[in-house]
């Protein structure tokens, strides 16, 4: 029991070293390039680079995490995330870092498909939502503490590149600790087809529990990505567009915990389509709360205290309806539908404020969790019963 506890915290230890990574990565990166001169539209090109990397590697993931087991992916993954970062300092190029973030893109991608598939094959169905909402907490403090190390640049720019790539070399050397366990099999054949298949497997059982990683991905990087331009064009100035991104964050590392005890004791669907519910009135109520910097910071507290425990609750509900023998296929559909909302999310919120000049940018994240909520409220429960209703 002890081995299980010690295997646990060290892998949602070096999860929160990854969000740490990527939330220091974000603000950094982006604040070199701007004082280099290079233009806003690139800026976010290097940023996609992680997400890129995301669904470049994903078809080729599951493979080999059948064939060698949790362990060796893990390691491989952060090696090379801490390689990746060591480099950062050798050489300020434009393209040089987009290789370099795709890569962490890939490395952190192995990281995060092996320990969520290992964390959720071997909880206790009655405390799985615990254990993965554990999960989403430790990569959401590290993720919020990250952007803290940005003031470093100003003493030396390769000192934050430094530092991260030490805690997440410190995190790596445990992993070696661990004993390395293999998901459960049922296919002996190996190939990109097979791969391909079982992904239509698992995507007949988990499609509902898959909406909320796409909407998380959507709405973090809407938010994170579009929302402080909208903010500076209504007269919000920078220092409170902060504030309300940070109250949106502190919202969601709050009750991450609580949500997922929660949905062990209630289910899934309710929890889910009670945060999806109440989310789309915060975030409408915010819509009309635009003049006031204190009101909009409430709204977005409450919202993330609501949906910001999405991604977590779509796993947990994932790996209820899906049989064990595609838990790996169905952790890696996750990540992919994160990523594919993280690349939408900018684009479709930029859009949004282009074309619709007069309306509330909180409207377009007000409908995408209004729709969400209404499949899930139709559609949950027949996922629940197809599970049931086969053998895994």
């Amino acid at each position: 029991m002890k081995s299980d506890q010690f295997r646990f915290w060290v892998l949602i230890s070096i999860v929160g070293i990854s969000g740490f990574s990527q939330g220091m990565l974000l603000p950094l990166i982006a604040i070199i390039f701007e004082n280099e001169g290079v233009s806003s539209s690139l800026n976010g090109l290097n940023a996609m680079g992680l997400y890129i990397g995301i669904l470049l590697i994903s078809p080729f993931m599951e493979q080999p995490l059948r064939k060698y087991g949790y362990k060796p992916v893990i390691i491989l993954g952060g090696l090379l995330v801490f390689v990746s970062l060591a480099l950062f300092p050798l050489w300020t190029s434009f393209w040089f870092w987009f290789i370099l973030r795709l890569l962490i893109g890939i490395g952190d991608h192995a990281l995060h498909f092996a320990t969520q598939t290992w964390i959720t094959s071997f909880s206790n169905p009655a405390k799985r939502g615990r254990n993965i909402s554990l999960y989403g907490l430790f990569f959401g403090i590290g993720f919020a503490v990250g952007p803290l190390m940005t003031p470093l640049v100003n003493f030396n720019q390769s000192l934050p590149f430094i530092v991260s790539s030490i805690l997440c070399l410190l995190a790596w050397i445990f992993v070696f600790a661990l004993k390395n366990d293999y998901p459960e099999q049922t296919i002996e054949v190996h190939s990109l087809r097979v791969t391909l298949k079982r992904f239509g497997h698992a995507i007949k059982y988990a499609w509902v529990a898959l909406l909320p990683p796409l909407g998380y991905g959507f709405l973090e990087s809407s938010l994170n990505g579009s929302f402080p331009v909208y903010g500076l064009r209504i007269g919000i100035d920078v220092s409170s567009i902060s504030v309300l991104l940070a109250a949106f964050a502190i919202g969601a590392i709050v009750f991450q915990l609580p949500l997922g005890i929660m949905s062990d004791k209630w289910g899934r669907k309710r929890i889910l389509t009670f945060v999806l519910l109440f989310g789309f009135i915060s975030f409408t109520m915010a819509s009309f709360l635009e003049d006031s910097v204190f009101a909009l910071t409430i709204c977005l507290f409450v919202a993330g205290m609501l949906v910001g425990s999405t991604f977590s609750l779509g796993i947990s509900f994932m790996a209820d309806i899906t049989p064990r023998h595609l838990l790996p296929t169905g952790n890696l559909l996750c990540g992919i539908a994160f990523s594919i909302g993280s690349l939408a999310g900018p684009y479709i919120g930029g859009t949004f404020i282009q074309f619709f000049e007069n309306s509330s940018f909180f409207l377009i994240i007000s409908a995408m969790l209004l729709v969400m909520f209404l499949v899930i409220l139709l559609f949950g429960n027949k996922a629940h019963e197809q599970e049931k209703g086969q053998t895994p």
